[in-house]
């Protein structure tokens, strides 16, 4: 089975008609930069598509843990999140991160909000939640939809784990 290029390298995608690298740039248009516009989007646009199918495949690569159970201390989605990878050592996936950001968000201004997580949710059932919500998204996203997500977010890369794992599972040369 051929592999890909790992999904951080650069991603060159040509919509060139055959002309010469020596064509004049000067007609195109200027971004503040001074790239042309034309070409940044096309290829922002294809490398965050090809990106997000060589993510996209990669996870679906990586087993979610079977043997679980260990009762991790939390305060805060993120904080345990942070936990399990270490644990497990393995990514999650960049829409589980986004969502954990959120719920952690949603706790702000609330009476619970300076109370321990782990006090109001089992640590057991947050873990398995956590997994089950990767599961989903591992198994149902879209890499299109996903590619949407990080044109409309400059600081995706932010959500996105490293995608070698540090245990577990053998990366995977692209």
């Amino acid at each position: 089975m051929k592999r890909a290029s790992p999904w951080d390298q650069s991603v060159i995608i040509s919509c060139d008609s055959g002309s010469s690298d020596s064509e004049d740039d000067s007609t195109k248009p200027k971004n503040k930069n001074g790239a042309g516009e034309f070409d940044k989007d096309i290829m922002s646009e294809g490398a965050l598509i090809a990106q997000a199918q060589m993510y996209h495949e990669y996870m679906m690569q990586i087993p979610i843990p079977i043997n679980r159970g260990s009762v991790i201390p939390f305060t805060t989605w993120q904080g345990l999140a942070r936990s399990l990878k270490q644990l497990y050592g393995q990514p999650l996936h960049y829409l589980t991160n986004i969502l954990l950001k959120q719920w952690d968000k949603s706790r702000i201004e609330v009476d619970e909000e300076h109370q321990r997580l782990d006090d109001l949710i089992h640590p057991c059932k947050a873990e398995a939640l956590i997994w089950l919500t990767e599961e989903v998204h591992r198994l149902t996203s879209s890499p299109h939809h996903i590619a949407k997500l990080w044109a409309s977010d400059p600081m995706y890369h932010a959500s996105i784990d490293p995608i070698f794992p540090q245990t577990s599972v053998t990366p995977h040369p692209f």
